[in-house]
């Protein structure tokens, strides 16, 4: 499963791990999305509302797993690159004691909050039953969701970007099936949702864990889980930053929404579309930062600091040309593309096209500005310094995101084009901010040199 990518190619390296994480991406996307379309097929407007309210608070709650995970890659990362075999197995184990203690708290808190959730979350009163019973199960399920996330981390810190695509692809296939018993057959429900979900994390785990026994991928003693300080300390001085970031971009995301709604219902509706289909544009940036943080690690770890850049500037460069391709395209494309989610001749569908259109264009120009912070971000957490990557987005977020967001939702009132592009206005910031750090650091390192 180890695999070294301190030597050959830099851009094949870039291009073979980020493939894999790529699809990753896109399945776990699209895994999401499953529970919803399919309760539509069968269910009524609530257990939608229910399932769509649910899958957002899971949403948020799984990135910020995730981002807690990239302490994880990095450490194991850096370990291999240095090929320090007690060090990789230490970060492993230290890694597995650390996250299920943090499911096991986060899931008992969280099943305690489950109607304060509800509440905070606006949901309408037909949907909380539903949306009460979707989150309970899936609550339950966050030891399966924390262990398929800490499992992908550590075979990506030690170059395997493959396992993990083929175990969320399991995962995918049997949310699909299971979804169409509980819900389509059983009735279930927003309930039979979250089973299905929660039963395919845990097939998921299971295939992976018996992957791992037979294959012998990893190798630990009983001394590599006892909590280490200085390992865990490195573990969490990396991931939480990212997982806070992470949070944090979400909660401008529901604030955005939140905005939109107040403009009304085909302004909502707009908004909600083009934020589904960025969602799709933006998994390359994604899969970009989630490679150089991988590279990047391993070549800091094997003292090779100019193949770490050398990566960053692939990743720039096929993140930058790949934003610039899709916002020139979709300047001539973006009613066309809207309207693949919404009947132009149904009430207000013409409107909503439109103003889904104007917004489309303004913050499409963020697939270009995101790529290149998402890069740096992916650096920063290579080289241990995630905080930087929380500082240019936090700074991004309150300065111009949020309120650059509001005030042209004010100024503009006919129109969805400024708010577009305010949101890119804001990642123009990150990456000006993350230019500014990247000189400063080699200045520091070379300074040190």
């Amino acid at each position: 499963m180890e695999r070294n990518l301190t030597r050959g190619s830099v851009f094949k390296n870039v291009v073979i791990f980020s493939l894999p994480y790529l699809l990753s991406y896109f399945l776990q996307t699209l895994y999401g999305m499953a529970d919803l379309f399919i309760v539509g097929q069968f269910e009524g407007v609530s257990s939608t509302t229910a399932v769509s309210i649910g899958s957002q608070v899971m949403h948020m709650l799984t990135v910020m797993i995730v981002g807690l995970a990239m302490g994880t890659t990095v450490s194991i990362a850096q370990a291999v690159g240095a090929g320090e075999k007690k060090r990789v197995a230490q970060s492993t184990g230290n890694t597995v004691t650390l996250f299920m203690i943090v499911a096991l708290v986060l899931m008992a808190v969280l099943l305690t909050l489950v109607r304060p959730i509800v509440f905070i979350m606006s949901t309408p009163a037909e949907a909380v039953d539903g949306t009460v019973a979707y989150l309970r199960i899936c609550f339950i399920g966050i030891p399966f969701i924390t262990a398929y996330n800490i499992i992908s981390s550590i075979f990506r810190g030690m170059g395997d970007s493959k396992s993990p695509m083929c175990f969320i692809a399991v995962a995918c296939v049997a949310n699909i099936v299971l979804d169409y018993v509980f819900i389509g057959v059983l009735r279930l429900g927003p309930a039979g949702a979250a089973l299905g979900t929660t039963v395919a994390q845990a097939i998921s785990v299971g295939i992976a864990l018996t992957v791992i026994i037979r294959k012998q991928s990893i190798v630990l003693g009983r001394q590599d889980f006892q909590p280490k300080r200085a390992v865990m300390g490195k573990i969490l001085s990396i991931g939480i930053p990212i997982a806070c970031q992470d949070g944090l971009i979400q909660v401008a995301f529901i604030v955005i929404t939140i905005i939109a709604n107040r403009r009304g219902l085909n302004d909502a509706a707009a908004v909600g579309i083009v934020e589904k289909i960025i969602s799709f544009l933006f998994l390359v940036p994604s899969s970009m930062l989630s490679a150089v943080s991988a590279l990047g690690a391993q070549n800091v770890g094997a003292k090779k600091p100019e193949r770490a850049i050398q990566t960053l500037r692939y990743a720039i460069l096929i993140a930058v040309s790949f934003g610039l391709v899709v916002s020139v395209l979709i300047q001539f494309q973006a009613e066309n593309i809207v309207a693949l989610f919404t009947d132009r001749n149904a009430a207000g569908g013409a409107e909503v096209v439109r103003l889904g259109g104007q917004y489309f264009k303004g913050y499409i120009w963020d697939c270009v500005f995101a790529g290149i912070h998402f890069c740096f971000s992916g650096y920063f957490c290579a080289c241990g310094k995630s905080g930087l990557s929380f500082l240019h987005n936090i700074l991004a977020i309150m300065l111009i995101r949020v309120p650059g967001v509001y005030l042209t939702s004010q100024l503009f009132p006919s129109t969805l084009f400024p708010m577009g592009l305010a949101t890119a206005t804001g990642s123009l910031l990150s990456v000006c901010i993350c230019v500014a750090a990247f000189m400063i650091l080699q200045r520091k390192l070379g300074d040190r040199g």
